[in-house]
Order: C-alpha cells, then sequence, then structure tokens
C-alpha cells in the first residue's frame, strides 16, 4: 500500500499588515535639500580629481573649471545640508567627534576638509595668489574626491529604507558613475575642446557603469526593485538612463564639435540631477508599503534556514 501523500489545505497568501499601515516612517530629509546635496557634493568630488590629474598632465583649462566646481559644488552641497538640518551649528556638532561607525559622521569629516581644500585652491587659480599652496589643496581635494563620490551612497545604504538598505551594494556604483558623468558634464560645456579628450573618455566608462547599476536596481533587487520602476522614481531614472545615454553618444562629436560638447554636458547634469531625485524617491516610496519590510526578511530568514 503506497504512503498517503500530504497536501495543505491552505494555499500561500500575499503578506498584508495590520490594516496596511507602513511599518517604518518616511525619511525626514527635505526635498530638494537632500537630493541636491547628493547631487551637488558627487559632482564636487569628482570634478576636483579630474582637475588634479589635469594640472598633472598639463592642462590649465581643465584643472580651472575643475576645481572651480569642486568648490562651488561643495560649498553649495554645505548650504543644502545645513538648510536641510535647520540651524548652522547642527552640522557644526556633527564635528565634535569623529564616529567610524557613524556613515554620516565619516561624511561630515570628508565633506569639511574637502570644502576647505576647493576652496582654497580655487581662490589660488583665480587669483593666482600662493600657487604653490593652490596646487597642494587641488591635490588633496583630488585625494578626498573619490569619497565624495560615494560617501553618500553608504549613508543611504546604512539606513532601514528598504529601497536603500537592499541596494548598499549597488548604490556606490551609481553614485560613483554618476557623479564622474556629472563632473564630466561640467567640463564638457566650459573646456575648449583640445583639453577635453581625457573628460570624454571618462564619461564613456563612468555611463557605462551607471547604466549597469540602474539596471541591477531596477531587476537585481527582488520585490524592493519595484520602487525603482514604477511612479515618479521610474520616470526620473528612465529618463536619467535616456539622458546619460544620451550624454555619452554626444560626448563622441565633442573633440570636433563645441555645441556637441554642451549638448552632451547638459544631457550628463541633467541625468545626475534625476539619478539622484529618483533614487531618493525609490527610497521614499518603499517605506510606504509594509511589503517591502516583512517580505524581504523572511526570505533572508528562510535562506538562513536553508542553509
Amino acid at each position: 500500500m503506497s504512503p498517503r501523500r500530504e497536501r495543505a489545505m491552505v494555499e500561500p497568501v500575499e503578506f498584508r499588515s495590520y490594516y496596511g499601515r507602513p511599518i517604518l516612517k518616511e525619511p525626514a530629509w527635505k526635498q530638494p535639500d537632500v537630493p541636491l546635496y547628493l547631487f551637488l557634493g558627487g559632482a564636487a568630488g569628482a570634478s576636483a580629481s579630474m582637475a588634479a590629474l589635469a594640472d598633472l598632465t598639463g592642462r590649465p583649462a581643465l584643472a580651472r573649471v575643475g576645481r572651480l566646481v569642486a568648490s562651488g559644488g561643495s560649498l553649495a552641497s554645505v548650504v543644502a545640508l545645513v538648510h536641510d538640518l535647520g540651524k548652522p551649528t547642527r552640522f557644526l556638532n556633527m564635528l565634535r567627534v569623529l564616529k567610524p561607525t557613524s556613515p554620516l559622521s565619516v561624511g561630515s569629516w570628508i565633506l569639511s576638509p574637502f570644502s576647505g581644500l576647493a576652496a582654497v585652491a580655487a581662490f589660488s587659480g583665480v587669483t593666482g595668489i600662493l600657487p604653490r599652496v593652490g596646487r597642494l589643496a587641488g591635490a588633496g581635494a583630488g585625494v578626498l574626491g573619490p569619497a565624495m563620490c560615494t560617501y553618500t551612497a553608504v549613508l543611504l545604504g546604512d539606513t532601514a529604507t528598504p529601497s536603500w538598505h537592499e541596494a548598499g551594494g549597488t548604490l556606490p556604483i551609481l553614485f560613483a558613475g554618476s557623479a564622474v558623468t556629472s563632473g564630466a558634464g561640467a567640463a564638457l560645456i566650459s573646456v575648449p575642446p583640445a583639453e577635453n579628450g581625457p573628460v570624454v573618455r571618462a564619461g564613456l566608462a563612468a555611463a557605462a557603469a551607471e547604466l549597469l547599476a540602474e539596471h541591477h536596481l531596477e531587476t537585481g533587487l527582488g520585490l524592493v526593485s519595484e520602487p525603482y520602476r514604477t511612479g515618479r522614481a521610474g520616470k526620473l531614472l528612465k529618463a536619467a538612463k535616456s539622458l546619460t545615454a544620451a550624454g555619452a553618444v554626444l560626448s563622441l562629436a565633442a573633440r570636433r564639435s563645441r555645441v556637441a560638447g554642451v549638448a552632451a554636458g547638459a544631457a550628463y547634469l541633467a541625468s545626475g540631477l534625476c539619478t539622484r531625485f529618483g533614487v531618493y524617491a525609490a527610497g521614499v516610496e518603499s517605506t510606504k508599503d509594509p511589503k517591502y519590510v516583512v517580505v524581504p526578511q523572511r526570505e533572508r530568514l528562510a535562506r538562513r534556514a536553508q542553509s
């Protein structure tokens, strides 16, 4: 006699929360302050590194533009952050103690010296005062540039916001690529075609990394990829991908055409804005529906039980 097979009497059901209420609060950061802070800081960091490399390779126009963008972008980033915090003293309080385990604390200690070094380098470049000090400050800002491009992504990934937390390994790649294309965009608009060769190549490489990272956000995170594909965030990120691709194609003609360079630069900068606002909107959206919190947690527990 063959053994009887047991079967479940109740079919699996989709997750439902208590009255559908959110489990997490929406991020308390303000818009457009924080998305602008993310964009400006990234563009400033990439521009500082480009300026330092341009200074070493004898491209004075590119170095000058990079230093000005790094200084202006970082100072504007500080203004956006302070406006979000409400009081300048709250930003200063974050500098009282360095906590290596806190991305916000480490980020504050990256942003502050970077802004100072970038401002000194830009002032020296414009006025000609203390050129050696200006070059040293520019080199220091260039060294901090990669950290400026990515620390905000680490900060978002360290939160409990589902679509940011689950993307903790992808956001730094996206932000780095977007920062470099934004820095390249500012340079393509301002630098003569004779000096923009390295900028074009950097923009193309960064655009490829950015597009791959965005594709992973939209398809590779399971359920929490959904906010990146739908609603306001989906529209912004779709626009960002189109603008990045357009900027990359137009940049191929930037060595021969000033108009193409300006158009490519504008597309890259617009893409950077759409990317930051899109990622922020996706994070906010993922806090509104409890399924983005509970379902990934259950999936992780199931994987642990199987291993």
